[in-house]
């Protein structure tokens, strides 16, 4: 897929991309300028990361978080292939003790990468953190801000 581009590399991993039936409570993606800011979106898996859940578990509830986030940043931007992936911010649903919440957020970053790329429109900063609880249990809730080139 080296040369395909991300709109391309995202329909071929099968992201939902389609509009949204109904407006939702909030935006979910803001833009100001060259800039999109999206709100935060949930994994639809549940559970506390060391608890209930592994971290492989919780690297694929930061995949499906992630996969939220774009959606989002495709239907504000319209394609992918002039974005920028510049900050995530990763929040894990953890216990006090469980220290590899940058493995669960690797989830979202892998993803990203895949689509635009570890060393191109995909290579960004990241925050991962634990929290002591999610809304409405989830696992893991990843929040965006691209650039439109």
């Amino acid at each position: 897929m080296s040369n395909t581009t991300p709109d391309q590399k995202a329909k071929a991993l099968g992201l939902v991309l389609d509009p949204r039936p109904e407006r939702p409570f909030l935006n979910l993606c803001a833009r100001v300028g060259k800039l999109l800011y999206t709100s935060g979106h949930t994994s639809e898996i549940r559970g506390k990361v060391g608890q209930d859940l592994t971290v492989e578990q919780g690297y694929t509830a930061a995949r499906q978080a992630m996969s939220a986030v774009l959606r989002s940043i495709y239907l504000e931007a319209g394609s992918f292939n002039k974005v920028r992936i510049v900050k995530l911010l990763g929040c894990v649903n953890a216990t006090p003790d469980f220290k590899d919440c940058s493995k669960v957020i690797n989830g979202a970053s892998d993803l990203v990468h895949e689509i635009f790329g570890k060393e191109a429109n995909g290579y960004h900063a990241r925050s991962a953190l634990g929290f002591a609880t999610l809304p409405a249990g989830v696992a893991v809730e990843v929040e965006a801000i691209c650039e439109l080139l």
